[in-house]
């Protein structure tokens, strides 16, 4: 870290020696020089705070300059959420997978199969632990008046029986043909078209617009493709109503779920496509578990999941080295950060109730 003006001088000397062929590197310099100062005046007199609470830098005056500032892209305030629009939770491998599978959602004898099956579990799954949050429901369509979001939806192949429940479901993928393949399947039914709305898009695009707007999120069979979960999750719980449930099925980071789910589905037996799946993205339920709690949502259930290739059902089982289900509730009292710079005030004044008979911590509080 430099003041201005001795940055500008050394940068004088140094170009000096180089003789007057380097005028136009002179130039440039100066033009550098300014355009840091310009830049890192900025920061202290918006937030100096930020600098000085934390002890890192010590301002004797707002002229002075810091000359590597130009590679720092980015300031996050201590408080601002770890996402943004800009970042994205999406890996375009997947993306390519399963454009090339975007035609073959309802075929219930393809490579969507087992999806098709899974809905006997996983929708009584969400239905039931919704059913639990109201004291009464409407026959024929216990989920009325809930709003649901369906996030990487595919065809369709879950969010049309929640529509059909009597939810109001918004389906979510960030693949083009996927949406188009969920929206024209939809279109022969009045009713679901009425209820479901599928948008092409990731979560992160829509977190800002719909904050604490569903009753229930549902990821089945989504986080395992996802490049960055904790992210994921933090989107699901933004989106939730305080009070909401998130419900997720995925794949347990296990020997047993690699040998089966990778080496026998996919290159042996053939049951989903080469590549569907990548061993290292799976997340083991204490994994999840941890990060859902971190993030404020409270684990309800983990059950374990079983497919039995032959007769082409699953079935519930308490082994979870495989695939399992989980269902947790966002809390109704969602605790507000503390802005950072009421915090590192705190700290400060404690700081000099502790140690006010140091003379030297007395001098240094003094700076």
């Amino acid at each position: 870290m430099w003041g201005g003006r001795k940055l500008s001088s050394c940068g004088n000397r140094l170009l000096g020696v180089l003789g007057p062929r380097s005028r136009g590197a002179r130039a440039q310099a100066a033009r550098f020089t300014a355009r840091a100062e310009i830049q890192f005046n900025w920061t202290p007199q918006t937030k100096p705070w930020v600098f000085s609470d934390y002890r890192i830098m010590w301002f004797k005056s707002y002229r002075m300059t810091f000359a590597c500032l130009s590679r720092m892209k980015i300031h996050r305030y201590p408080w601002t959420r770890l996402y943004s629009t800009s970042q994205t939770t999406v890996d375009s491998n997947e993306i390519k997978t399963f454009l090339a599978l975007a035609h073959r959602w309802w075929d219930e004898q393809g490579v969507y199969a087992p999806l098709h099956s899974m809905n006997d579990l996983r929708v009584p799954f969400i239905r039931d632990n919704l059913l639990k949050t109201v004291a009464h429901h409407q026959p024929g369509k216990p989920l009325s008046g809930m709003k649901i979001l369906d996030v990487g939806c595919g065809g369709g192949l879950l969010t049309e029986p929640l529509g059909r429940l009597g939810a109001s479901v918004i389906g979510i993928d960030p693949v083009d043909e996927n949406i188009k393949t969920a929206q024209h399947h939809k279109s022969f039914d009045p009713v679901l078209d009425k209820r479901i709305e599928y948008r092409a898009c990731s979560l992160e695009e829509i977190v800002q617009e719909t904050a604490e707007t569903f009753d229930a999120v549902v990821a089945s069979e989504v986080v395992e493709h996802v490049i960055d979960l904790e992210t994921f999750i933090q989107c699901c719980c933004e989106v939730l109503k305080p009070g909401g449930s998130l419900f997720i099925t995925t794949i347990n980071k296990t020997q047993l779920s690699y040998a089966l789910g990778i080496v026998f589905a996919e290159q042996i037996a053939g049951i989903v496509p080469k590549g569907t799946h990548t061993w290292e993205k799976f997340i083991s339920p204490e994994k999840l578990e941890s990060i859902l709690e971190s993030n404020g949502l409270s684990v309800q259930t983990v059950t374990g999941m079983l497919y039995n290739p032959l007769s082409g059902y699953w079935h519930w089982s308490e082994n979870t080295s495989l695939n399992y289900a989980a269902h947790a509730v966002k809390s109704k009292a969602q605790e507000h950060p503390v802005p950072a710079e009421f915090v590192f005030k705190g700290e400060t004044e404690e700081l000099r109730d502790k140690d006010s008979t140091n003379p030297g911590v007395q001098e240094e509080l003094k700076k």
